[in-house]
């Protein structure tokens, strides 16, 4: 069975597993759809990690659900590309959605990906029916001059290690440089006068599960204190809720997976 970005974009009953590569633009998109006839749930990875972060919450889940998950651009298995930004990760969740014949989900995203699932839901409020978010998408100006400074050095320190770790999956297959500029975009895009009016717009059920402590890169408090940025926007939106866990950004997805599992049933059943 083969499949491409061309196919229907309705919702269908399918009971048969599929995992293969859907061709998007100038690259390919390694997808995995369990099938079934539950409800559909696409997956939006970190920045940089895969599609095997999220299989402790697959299995909490379970078949009551129909799952999808890929690997972004140049992450996983997927084929690498000469675009890497963040509009071009908007348009391959439409992308692989078409593809396995899904008009509507509820989106789940982790860190870089509930960026994603908040830009994709508050664009398609049809289409979305609901957002689980998390430990990402905090309207906080946490970029300034020294910051983005930080970020590439950061990255240049590591880019004569990245190469060796390619083939085990766990470094994507973009330079160090690229993966800066796509850092250095998503503190353009967290900035508060720039995801302050996407969380305002977001008019299906929104459900934030928020780690505690340091993430990879953070100093000291900085992580709380973009977490609590979070605070007016629940304040002021009935349709956006969240909770508090006691794992990291890190570790969020292996130990406070029922939490993110939970945030998924609240939405499907609500």
């Amino acid at each position: 069975m083969t499949e491409n970005s061309t196919a229907p974009t309705t919702t269908t009953t399918t009971t048969a597993r599929w995992t293969g590569l859907v061709p998007v633009e100038d690259t390919a998109l390694a997808v995995t759809d369990t099938g079934g006839p539950g409800l559909p749930v696409v997956y939006l990875n970190g920045q940089f990690a895969t599609q095997g972060y999220w299989r402790r919450v697959l299995a909490e889940l379970g078949t009551q659900f129909r799952h999808i998950t890929f690997d972004e651009r140049a992450r996983g298995k997927s084929k690498r590309s000469a675009d890497y930004s963040f509009e071009a990760a908007v348009r391959d969740v439409d992308a692989v959605l078409a593809a396995r014949g899904v008009e509507r989900a509820l989106v789940v995203g982790w860190s870089y990906g509930a960026v994603v699932a908040a830009h994709w839901a508050e664009r398609n409020p049809r289409r979305a029916i609901g957002a689980v978010l998390v430990d990402g998408a905090y309207p906080h100006d946490w970029l300034d001059d020294a910051m983005e400074l930080r970020i590439r050095k950061l990255f240049k320190r590591m880019s004569w290690f990245m190469p060796l770790l390619r083939p085990t999956g766990l470094t994507p297959r973009m330079t160090a440089a690229q993966q800066a500029e796509s850092h250095i975009e998503l503190g353009k895009l967290s900035r508060e006068r720039a995801l302050g009016p996407v969380l305002d717009g977001l008019t299906v059920p929104v459900r934030y599960v928020i780690a505690s402590g340091t993430s990879f890169g953070s100093k000291g408090e900085e992580q709380e204190r973009i977490r609590a940025a979070l605070d007016a926007v629940v304040a002021r939106k009935a349709n956006i809720t969240s909770e508090k866990v006691a794992s990291n950004h890190g570790a969020i997805l292996r130990k406070d997976f029922g939490a993110v599992a939970g945030a998924v049933r609240g939405i499907a059943n609500a």
